[in-house]
């Protein structure tokens, strides 16, 4: 009996890392997919039976879009990294302020504050959107990247995962450091946020995701061509070149890159804060 407990738990994990396994590669096929064809030639992408890797392999639809006096990628690349850095940062910063003050501090309805907000995600976003555009006309913010960015600067999420994180801080370092003498600024500044990185990764990089992808809110509040973002003039070129799979490919490619990116440089983080959450 004491042998078999063992053996049984070894099986148990094998047969999960093989689903897992199975699982991952066959969501992940999409995504090749994506990439191959974008090297593939138009004649060869509209091949039945289709082709998985490219027979002839041509950069020639990365320089027909790039090149393209129609397509300036390098402005709608930064008027997306205008939008999704700067949420990043507002968020990022009264997530973690607002999180160590509902986490921490004593003072009355502190407890309604926090229902309160998370009330707020239980409004969807359709239901925000007319409010929320009157209000930008008011503040003269149509057609114009802030105001992409001011609605969205403290989120109802954010607050909640970082008063959870910060809710695991000892409360032991905290008086120390006040007993030392040390601000409340610094006490925030040096001892909170230290310990809340890998969940500050994690909300980062979902945050950027967010609004690196997000499409609806924008074409609603950017109007001119040269203020939008990349989900917009993506679909925009899809629909320009619907024929031309091979085109809409390479410039799906471009628009993910920068996901990867950051994905790429958040990732020992992002996997940190999820082992510390399923630990709580």
């Amino acid at each position: 009996m004491a042998t078999r407990a063992p053996t049984r738990v070894v099986v148990s994990k094998t047969a999960l890392y093989t689903a897992l396994t199975v699982f991952g590669i066959v969501a992940a096929i999409p995504f090749v997919w994506m990439i191959l064809s974008s090297f593939k030639t138009g004649a060869e992408i509209r091949e039945f039976p289709p082709t998985f890797w490219p027979r002839e392999w041509t950069l020639e639809n990365y320089t027909t879009i790039l090149d393209d006096p129609d397509l300036p990628l390098w402005l709608f690349y930064r008027n997306s990294a205008f939008v999704a850095v700067l949420n990043v940062v507002a968020t990022l910063f009264t997530s973690s302020l607002l999180g160590y003050v509902l986490a921490k501090y004593e003072f009355r309805g502190r407890l309604f504050l926090f229902w309160f907000v998370l009330a707020t995600m239980m409004i969807p976003s359709q239901v925000t959107m007319i409010p929320g555009y009157l209000i930008l006309v008011q503040l003269g913010l149509l057609d114009n990247l802030w105001g992409l960015v001011l609605p969205s600067m403290i989120d109802a999420f954010g607050v909640f995962v970082m008063r959870q994180f910060a809710l695991s801080i000892p409360d032991d370092e905290i008086w120390s450091a006040r007993v030392d003498g040390a601000s409340e600024w610094r006490i925030y500044r040096s001892i909170v946020l230290p310990q809340l990185k890998p969940a500050l990764a994690t909300l980062g990089m979902l945050t950027f995701m967010f609004h690196w992808n997000a499409y609806l809110w924008p074409l609603i509040v950017l109007t001119s061509q040269e203020n939008r973002t990349l989900p917009i003039i993506q679909y925009w070129y899809s629909t320009q070149h619907g024929s031309q799979v091979n085109l809409v490919m390479a410039a799906s490619v471009l628009m993910v890159i920068p996901v990867l990116l950051v994905f790429a440089a958040s990732q020992k983080w992002i996997v940190r804060g999820l082992t510390l959450t399923g630990g709580k």
